[in-house]
């Protein structure tokens, strides 16, 4: 008889576990798919907002600024061009070219990121021909994030190819400061990039899905446990008292 109650304390106290580790995962998915919803709520708000100018670009935090447009104007810094290597754009892998722009009437110097173009396959230390206008150009953007870094064996390093840069060491290489910004190039332009760039994570379905099957597992072991240890016993005296 002790060891039966033994028993039923395992379970009951296991099942209590479980369903409650469901629950606070299925409340945790709940939780990260509204903070997505405030993420793209918060995008979609500055991405509808007037587009910025240089100068404005020099008044607020660089976090403060993500995803707001801005209209501006410079001349390419051809020769610190950097072609981030490993990069994907529609499911091709290339690269990303970075080109800091030195904005007008002194506004300071922009990392700009272009667009993407495929490398070349059969030569992978060749690097492909961007046309860069050598005069003035007119660009629309969106300010980001730096692009995200790769991992890399040892140190990294300099050149046009690369599998990371930074704007501590694009300042250093170029001797000039940048401000503290990246921007994604978002007007046309004749160069043959492409700037289909992914929009931030905001897919909220996959955490209502996990949230889902944690509430479900909760489910199922709680109707487990009833009917294994209350229902199923019942019918098996009530079975055995009939006869």
């Amino acid at each position: 008889m002790a060891s039966g109650r033994t028993r039923l304390l395992l379970i009951s106290v296991a099942t209590v576990l479980v369903v409650a580790v469901g629950i606070a995962l299925g409340l945790w998915q709940l939780g990260r798919a509204d903070q997505k919803l405030r993420l793209a709520d918060g995008i979609a708000r500055q991405g509808a907002l007037a587009p910025l100018t240089a100068a404005e670009l020099r008044t607020a935090p660089p976090e403060a600024l993500w995803h707001r447009t801005a209209q501006v104007e410079g001349e390419w810094l051809s020769e610190a061009t950097v072609f981030l290597d490993n990069r994907q754009m529609k499911g091709r892998v290339g690269f990303f070219v970075l080109t800091p722009l030195r904005l007008a009437n002194g506004q300071g110097t922009l990392l700009v990121q272009r667009g993407w173009t495929p490398r070349h396959f059969e030569d992978r230390t060749r690097v492909p021909a961007v046309p860069t206008p050598a005069d003035t150009v007119y660009l629309r953007l969106r300010l980001a994030p730096p692009p995200a870094k790769l991992y890399e064996l040892g140190q990294g390093e300099g050149g046009a190819i690369r599998q990371n840069t930074d704007l501590v060491a694009l300042e250093a290489e170029l001797k000039t400061p940048l401000l503290p910004l990246s921007a994604l190039q978002i007007s046309a332009a004749d160069d043959g990039l492409l700037r289909d760039w992914p929009q931030p994570a905001t897919d909220v379905h996959k955490h209502y899905g996990y949230a889902f099957q944690w509430f479900g597992l909760s489910a199922l072991f709680a109707l487990l446990y009833v009917w294994f240890q209350i229902i199923a016993p019942r019918r098996r005296a009530r079975v055995q008292s009939a006869g």
